[in-house]
């Protein structure tokens, strides 16, 4: 089964940390302003899921998201969800740890791609 999200095992650990902190956790691939394309980390209480947020699956237990438009830029590939050093995005709940959620790709497979459409 090909998984549309995935994340490495730093992000894994940082999103078990982040949940001991704060509880549930949510995910939404952000578009750009501000933030850039990062995947932002929020309470699962303090966001709201938009009616044109399409869901790709769960990393760590949280859901992840991505707003439509973004998704038709990215939706033939597999998006891995990563950790490194740095500032994150001002409102995603890693930036006091000193690192920040990366969001790397790769296409998918012509027979990933196949499965994928008979989902």
């Amino acid at each position: 089964m090909v998984d549309k999200v995935l994340a490495t095992d730093k992000a894994l650990a940082l999103i078990q940390k982040l949940g001991e902190k704060h509880g549930a956790l949510v995910f939404h691939q952000s578009g750009g302003c501000c933030d850039g394309s990062s995947p932002m980390c929020f309470s699962k209480d303090d966001f709201r899921v938009g009616r044109h947020d399409i869901y790709l699956g769960d990393i760590g237990g949280a859901p992840f998201y991505i707003a439509k438009d973004q998704y038709e830029y990215w939706k033939h590939t597999q998006l891995i969800i990563d950790v490194v050093k740095g500032r994150g995005g001002m409102f995603s709940l890693e930036g006091p740890e000193g690192v920040r959620f990366l969001t790397r790709s790769r296409v998918f497979t012509e027979e990933e791609r196949n499965e994928l459409q008979m989902k």
